[in-house]
């Protein structure tokens, strides 16, 4: 590889992994696999290593990632709150332990092997005994403060217990700083995607991501219905130091002589063989605990001997991460399929040659962006390789290029959009290709699903095939002509073409008693999902108000001091009303009877 094609490689990974870190880390929905994640970074890590020159300092090959969200107070872990180097050779973990033993200068040493739970990284500090404080990871060096939230896990005590079994005296420092993760249990991320279902929403791919995604949401009663559970396995600062604990295993026995919810299943190992023996054990067996599992972390037990081992700025030089890769299975690619979203976002999907995975057939999978296209070097007829891990979406994560039929070319994505044939734009530094036309049909089409979902003003009988018909016969340009429609207009809807009429007309003239947050829900507004468009409908109180907004809106209200609307999404609430079609949609709407009265909708 020459310098120049080093360096066109690196850009396209750099943006490509920026693109999956604002995913993963501060909107908590990653499009790609956690496997996939690591090998974009491994690469540009060997490609920075080959090439030095390329290495910039802020670049994400050189970032622990940050979760910090900008709607939250930052606060500064007394300690950094470092990441783990990860892999998922056997190989490199045997390696790890013989450079663990060479940097404390002993050949025989206690390693402690954790299960690694997929959650969200917290760091919960107790003064006195008293829990005073819960932040994230953030950056390493400073998180968000989302105390409120933290409060409403019912399984984090709010003091350390003070006294044993048997009343025996419990030492308590007068600060510490608990390492733990958030985390969602299957049964509750089942329960929390039955109720969507029933709502006609869609399901949340993974609880790692809804959990993390809870954990930052702005109203604390919100959170408390998704009953989070925590679970700790490390600490940062301590004070007095003589109270730190002296071993791994040792910490586990204090935690949960404090109360605190702690690993109830841990080994104790000798050498790489038992080491990589309760690897395999806790592999086995992890997909019948209570929550999710990705792996196993090994740690060394002494904590004395781990200042001589030390860290680097990212990572511990005595931990490291084993991940299990995800199931994988071979497939043809039988074309791409380039899907026009509400927003505009043009989404290139996989037709695949239907294949068994992860418990059920396949026949399609996401191929994300244009960039992951070209990073994949996926091309039309190629075999490819598919995972799955977990409950994520299945995923193309690599090529078999020893297949590739022979005068296959590279795919080319598309200039104009597939819909309109409007010429595509893609902002400098992002991954993702829009369409910029409002008017584009396949925009239009799916804002008027949305906006008639029951997620949002619940418009039954109104389906794909009929909003399709309206659209292409020019009935539906905006989600406003919905309340325009007249028998006449309807006339194509079947052989029971009357009564389906009167039905949808029905249903539609229902629909402009909605409450008020369903129909901000439905207009699509960025960053405005339905916990948001709750807060907005009890900050503002009708369309008109909201259409009205400023950036600078003080809060007003019950709710001012808990500031449940953030900043950000007070920015995406004025842009979206700066564009003078968007506040006319609004407009029509209150002309047209919609949300003629809007109570505050009440707290769940």
């Amino acid at each position: 590889m020459t310098p120049l094609e080093a360096r066109e490689r690196r850009d396209l990974l750099s943006r490509e992994i920026a693109h999956h870190d604002a995913l993963y880390f501060r909107q908590a929905t990653p499009e790609i696999s956690d496997f996939a994640y690591d090998q974009l970074k491994r690469e540009l890590a060997e490609l920075e290593a080959a090439f030095p020159q390329l290495r910039e300092r802020g670049k994400p090959g050189s970032l622990i990632g940050d979760d910090r969200s900008g709607l939250f107070p930052v606060w500064h872990h007394r300690e950094p709150m470092l990441s783990l180097d990860k892999t998922y050779s056997e190989a490199e973990l045997r390696a790890f332990l013989g450079r663990l033993g060479r940097q404390i200068g002993r050949g025989d040493f206690p390693v402690v092997i954790e299960p690694k739970i997929d959650g969200f990284a917290v760091s919960v500090t107790y003064e006195n005994g008293k829990l005073v404080r819960a932040v994230t990871r953030g950056n390493g060096i400073e998180g968000d403060d989302i105390t409120p939230n933290a409060l409403t896990i019912r399984s984090l005590p709010r003091e350390l217990r003070r006294t044993a079994a048997g009343g025996v005296p419990n030492p308590i420092p007068d600060l510490i700083e608990l390492r733990g993760e958030i985390y969602l249990t299957w049964a509750e991320f089942d329960r929390i995607n039955r109720a969507r279902e029933a709502a006609d929403e869609p399901r949340f791919s993974h609880p790692r991501n809804l959990a993390a995604g809870t954990a930052r949401l702005l109203d604390p009663q919100e959170v408390a219905l998704r009953r989070l559970d925590v679970v700790f396995y490390g600490w940062g600062a301590c004070e007095p130091a003589a109270m730190r604990p002296a071993t791994q295993h040792g910490f586990h026995d204090q935690a949960r002589a404090w109360g605190l919810p702690t690993l109830e299943q841990y080994w104790i190992a000798h050498g790489a063989d038992e080491m990589w023996s309760a690897v395999q054990e806790f592999g086995r067996t992890r997909r019948s605990l209570a929550f999710p599992a990705d792996g196993a972390v090994v740690k060394l037990d002494t904590v004395a001997w781990r200042r001589e081992a030390g860290e680097t700025d990212r990572a511990p030089r005595w931990a490291m991460a084993f991940k299990f890769a995800p199931e994988r299975v071979e497939t043809q690619l039988l074309g791409i399929t380039v899907q026009v979203g509400r927003t505009g976002l043009l989404t290139p999907v996989a037709e695949l040659a239907p294949v068994w995975i992860g418990g059920s057939t396949v026949a399609r999978a996401t191929l994300h962006s244009g960039d992951a296209i070209a990073r994949l070097d996926v091309r039309i007829g190629d075999f490819i390789y598919l995972e799955k891990a977990g409950e994520i979406i299945p995923m193309v994560g690599g090529v078999d290029l020893a297949k590739r039929p022979p005068g296959s070319q590279p795919y080319a994505f598309p200039k104009f959009c597939p819909a309109c044939w409007t010429a595509v734009v893609q902002l400098e530094g992002e991954a993702a290709v829009r369409c910029p036309n409002p008017a584009c049909p396949a925009q239009v089409r799916r804002r008027i699903q949305h906006f008639a979902s029951k997620a949002c003003v619940g418009i039954g009988g109104l389906g794909p095939a009929t909003i399709d018909l309206l659209v292409t016969n020019g009935r539906l340009i905006t989600v406003a002509d919905l309340y325009r429609l007249r028998r006449e207009d309807l006339s194509a809807l079947g052989r029971d073409r009357e009564n389906a009429a009167d039905s949808l007309l029905a249903a539609i003239e229902r629909s402009k008693r909605a409450e008020l947050w369903r129909v901000i829900f439905g207009l699509g507004i960025p960053r405005v999902g339905a916990v948001a468009a709750r807060d907005l409908a009890r900050q503002f109180g009708s369309l008109a108000a909201l259409a009205a907004a400023r950036p600078d809106e003080p809060m007003a209200g019950p709710r001012a001091a808990g500031q449940r609307v953030g900043a950000g999404t007070m920015n995406a609430v004025t842009a979206y009303f700066n564009v003078p079609k968007n506040r006319a949609v609004v407009t029509d709407l209150v002309a047209l009877g919609v949300c003629p009265t809007s109570p505050a909708p009440a707290d769940e």
